[in-house]
């Protein structure tokens, strides 16, 4: 049987680096962000990648679910996304995660300054 949504496509992008401050600071501006994307039950999907990798051009950090239907280890379903979508895992809480990838074709007054 086929799986709906197809499957994961793995581009070669250079993943951030970043700093403990880094990371504390990206942690607090990303604790009152809306949840931008779940993985469910089908894992981490083209459609979900496109949609992260979207999302990640047009704001640097977002908020990722795991929700419960997702067959896969927390951190192994976030790693690989963020891996996909070329970001860096900023954090992992319970079945939340926060990722970053730096746009420096963002505006000045829209960009995350570390």
């Amino acid at each position: 049987m086929p799986s709906r949504g197809g499957t994961m496509a793995i581009k070669k992008i250079k993943i951030p680096k970043l700093n403990s401050k880094e990371l504390r600071y990206l942690r607090g501006v990303g604790h009152h962000l809306a949840v931008l994307g779940m993985i469910g039950k089908e894992g981490i999907t083209d459609n979900l990648v496109k949609a992260v990798g979207d999302n990640l051009t047009a704001h640097e950090l977002v908020k990722i679910r795991i929700q419960d239907t997702c067959t896969m280890e927390r951190e192994e379903a976030v790693a690989q996304l963020a891996a996909a979508a070329g970001a860096a895992v900023v954090q992992i809480l319970g079945k939340t995660a926060l990722l970053y990838r730096p746009n420096p074709d963002l505006a000045e007054d829209k960009k995350i300054s570390l």
